[in-house]
């Protein structure tokens, strides 16, 4: 049975809401519980707290987010935040291997942020993902979430950039203290909106202010949230935010062996690997990003699955790469 300190630890845990501690406090005792080989009861432990875990995210998004307005701050910040139930999984992705080993590195220290605290170290949580459009860059964010069990965040930045000198930095101010009070993967998609660099002249005033004050929280921020921003164009952010994040991950344009992958795993049903190689179809696609061959993908099921296998042929597929070359 549990030690009386657990007990104790246990029960102080949950009479001062601290979920964490409370959650730690169990695992322990289930650990014990298998030790002394109670295994059944130690994996029924284990599941119960899971359980208990999902159902306490859940409550605090129905009671937290959702429900609205409880005062002006709330009902600001949820026309800041658009809350996504993430479900793609890394396993989903084809990427290429450079990309792959710097998502896994983010997952692993977050999984095993426990020991790096012990060493005095953290975890990456601020992470820049730059890229060409379709290269996957919004899909990571989902992905990171999904694999940690976190939610995703998304911020409205056609919400949080106003007219008003002053007020889109209160905004900023009131998304940085949601991510020190709920951790999440907050996306700051299309990021390049917002940091610009500030010797441009084109962009005065609200956006620079914008700029600075994220460039300060993001420096500050010590809470458990994961930070992603997403930039098609890297080469027009200020360079004072780079050093501000813990990785940066670039996003290349697939390559032939990438491609030949995502095809055979999309139309293997459809279209032999023969036929694909014979009209050469991965080196035509060369130059399309990895969401355009899906899209070329879609289009040629799409054609079957209305006209027939017998009305459609390859020739679809390769007009529809050119359309999208084009």
């Amino acid at each position: 049975m549990a030690a009386a300190e657990q007990i104790k630890n246990l029960i102080k845990s949950f009479t001062e809401g601290n979920d964490e501690r409370f959650y730690a406090t169990a695992m322990q005792i289930a650990a014990s519980e298998a030790r002394q080989g109670h295994i059944a009861l130690a994996e029924e432990l284990k599941n119960l707290i899971k359980k208990s875990k999902v159902s306490k995210e859940g409550d605090f998004l129905n009671t937290e987010i959702k429900r609205l307005p409880v005062n002006s701050a709330q009902k600001e910040l949820n026309d800041l935040l658009e809350l996504i139930q993430p479900k793609v999984h890394l396993k989903d992705m084809v990427l290429n291997s450079k990309v792959l080993t710097s998502i896994n590195r983010v997952l692993d220290e977050q999984k095993k942020a426990d020991i790096l605290f012990k060493h005095n170290l953290l975890p990456r949580k601020k992470i820049l993902l730059a890229g060409a459009p379709g290269c996957g860059k919004t899909m990571t964010a989902h992905v990171i979430a999904k694999e940690l069990g976190l939610p995703l965040f998304v911020v409205r930045l056609d919400g949080l950039i106003s007219r008003y000198m002053g007020e889109s930095i209160s905004k900023l101010r009131l998304i940085f203290d949601a991510m020190q009070q709920f951790r999440a993967v907050y996306l700051f998609d299309e990021f390049d909106s917002i940091g610009t660099t500030r010797n441009t002249n084109s962009d005065v005033g609200e956006i620079k202010r914008v700029l600075n004050s994220f460039l300060l929280q993001i420096e500050k921020d010590e809470s458990k949230s994961l930070i992603i921003a997403a930039t098609n164009m890297p080469e027009s952010l200020d360079s004072a935010l780079f050093r501000r994040f813990d990785d940066i991950i670039s996003y290349p344009l697939p390559v032939l062996n990438e491609i030949e992958f995502l095809y055979n795993k999309l139309l293997s049903k459809h279209i032999n690997k023969k036929e694909l190689s014979k009209y050469e179809i991965s080196n035509k696609s060369l130059g399309l990003s990895f969401s355009e061959i899906q899209k070329v993908c879609e289009d040629y099921l799409k054609h079957t699955y209305i006209y027939g296998d017998s009305n459609t042929s390859i020739l679809h597929l390769i007009e529809s790469i050119e359309q999208r070359k084009k």
